[in-house]
């Protein structure tokens, strides 16, 4: 048995990361300094994006996106854009004070709570069995009012972006990006979250790359960008040393100092992070292949994954019994977890509206069940965890 208890991801830190956390702890700015500027710098240059944005969380700078998504539709900054200055889904929003967003059910809840507190209504498609939006699904949910859709890179493994980008711009609609999974993955070659109007980052203690809690926003939009910078930020603009003013309703998402130069330091590790995870993943790949209790999911070949998440999808014989499965492998001190409850099940969405039950969603649910794989994890430990996962599995495949 494992002497010590293997979550399914968790942080890692050096003693470069403490120097780091050090120096700006005896910097002159604890907040609003050089480290948050020169964060935002890096991974704006590092994804290939014009403006970053820090937030205090992934969450944050998803609520900063959609509130400037919505004031780009209200203030009528899409007849500015060649691309849609006559969109009549935006005219029809705006006129009408309506908007929803075509996203998936399979993520955090935050990605349409978000969406909720700006009033702003969630349509949900099916996925694939890779856990992603399935882009053909969409084309049929669009209403008068939709004026986005939202991918999810689910596990770090991102979505087709040029299908998306695509598929946007045949509509006259904006692509918002939850990359939350995914910062350093890459789909053909180019860093995810660098196609899309509006990517959003996470930098959760369970990423690959950690401020402790953190996340941004990128895009190449100025106005975009100046909402969500505004927006985490109180509403203040800025004129001068002392001469602001509040111009909307804003909040402090900041960043601090100590969170940014503990992301420098991480960034710079991000590489090796990543190929960790992937030959960890890739263990697990060869491992699983072919056994008669669960499926991995196919990475391919054109994508590089950060294997946020190692998702299995248990056989059809083991669903029921997946809460005690999970509950044993706790015991032998392998964290599992499961990635993630359809959105619309949930009691507030429920309130809501009555959403279509989702056949992909549901059966992705209910097989689900992401396992330990960290930059931490040696292969011994991995080997460890996947005799363990296999022997539990023929043990309750015979209940």
């Amino acid at each position: 048995m494992l002497n010590n208890f293997i979550p399914y991801s968790t942080q890692s830190i050096d003693n470069k990361d403490k120097e780091a956390v050090i120096e700006a702890l005896f910097s002159t700015h604890l907040t609003q300094g050089q480290y948050v500027k020169s964060f935002e710098s890096r991974i704006a240059e590092y994804i290939g994006m014009k403006y970053a944005i820090s937030f205090n969380s992934a969450t944050s700078a998803l609520y900063a996106s959609f509130k400037a998504l919505k004031e780009y539709v209200l203030q009528e900054k899409y007849k500015d854009d060649e691309t849609f200055k006559n969109s009549k889904n935006f005219e029809f929003a705006k006129q009408q004070k309506s908007m929803s967003i075509i996203t998936t059910p399979i993520s955090f809840v935050a990605t349409t709570n978000m969406m909720l507190a700006n009033d702003i209504m969630p349509i949900f498609a099916d996925i694939n069995m890779d856990g992603n939006l399935n882009i053909n699904n969409l084309e049929s949910l669009l209403r008068e009012d939709t004026i986005a859709i939202c991918s999810v890179d689910y596990a770090g493994n991102g979505v087709d972006m040029q299908a998306f980008r695509d598929f946007a711009n045949k509509h006259n609609l904006l692509w918002i990006s939850d990359s939350s999974h995914a910062f350093g993955a890459t789909y053909d070659n180019k860093k995810v979250g660098s196609m899309a109007d509006m990517s959003i980052f996470s930098f959760h203690a369970v990423k690959p790359l950690t401020t402790c809690e953190g996340g941004a926003m990128l895009s190449n939009n100025d106005f975009l960008a100046k909402i969500a910078n505004i927006v985490c930020s109180h509403g203040i603009e800025k004129k001068s040393l002392y001469n602001h003013d509040c111009t909307m309703l804003g909040f402090n998402f900041r960043l601090n100092e100590v969170g940014a130069s503990l992301g420098i330091s991480q960034l710079n590790k991000l590489e090796s992070f990543i190929n960790k995870r992937e030959e960890i993943a890739t263990f697990y790949d060869s491992y699983f292949q072919d056994n008669p209790y669960c499926f991995n999911i196919k990475i391919k070949d054109n994508v590089r994954s950060t294997r946020h998440l190692y998702p299995l999808l248990l056989d059809q014989s083991l669903i029921c019994q997946k809460e005690s499965i999970a509950n044993e492998l706790g015991n032998k001190n392998i964290g599992v977890q499961v990635h993630y409850k359809p959105i619309y099940n949930f009691s507030l969405y429920q309130k809501l509206a009555k959403f279509p039950i989702l056949r992909n969603a549901e059966d992705f649910y209910h097989a689900e069940l992401s396992i330990p794989c960290h930059q931490n994890m040696t292969i011994e430990q991995a080997r460890y965890i996947a005799d363990t996962l296999i022997k539990t599995f023929a043990t309750y495949s015979k209940k």
